[in-house]
């Protein structure tokens, strides 16, 4: 019999909505206030990126410590495309976006941080003409 996840889904509470993205990944963020777990694809955060590294707990929490807003908020969030890395920026950009829309104050040390940019880098498309890669040319014979 297989185990069933149970997610907590606050009945009609006051949330705030965000968005962010990362190359191909999307991360749709629904933050309240108060004390709970943040959930990533029904998952605790720490079991859904923990595979990354210790690394990726830091970078989570990144927005709350520059906010001063550790343990103040939990939040549900859906996020698909690109990999576990990508996936990890969206979210951090999706959490950054809502704490920012909560206070003008924190807009301001969260921009200041650099974590509400946008990271526009992303796969160079491959091009007609050319060997397999996007910009690798075709070798020719030199006699």
């Amino acid at each position: 019999m297989a185990e069933e996840v149970k997610t907590i889904t606050p009945d009609k509470q006051k949330f705030v909505h965000a968005h962010g993205r990362r190359k191909t990944a999307v991360s749709r963020i629904r933050m309240f206030e108060g004390k709970g777990d943040i959930i990533v694809n029904e998952k605790p955060i720490a079991q859904y990126f923990g595979s990354i590294g210790r690394k990726a707990q830091i970078r989570w929490e990144q927005p709350f410590v520059v906010t001063q807003t550790l343990g103040k908020f939990y939040a549900t969030v859906k996020t698909e495309g690109s990999g576990l890395s990508s996936q990890l920026d969206a979210f951090v950009q999706g959490i950054s976006r809502s704490l920012a829309s909560t206070s003008p104050e924190m807009r301001t040390l969260l921009k200041k941080a650099g974590l509400l940019t946008r990271d526009a880098r992303a796969k160079e498309r491959r091009k007609f003409g050319r060997a397999q890669k996007a910009r690798k040319g075709k070798q020719s014979p030199k006699r």
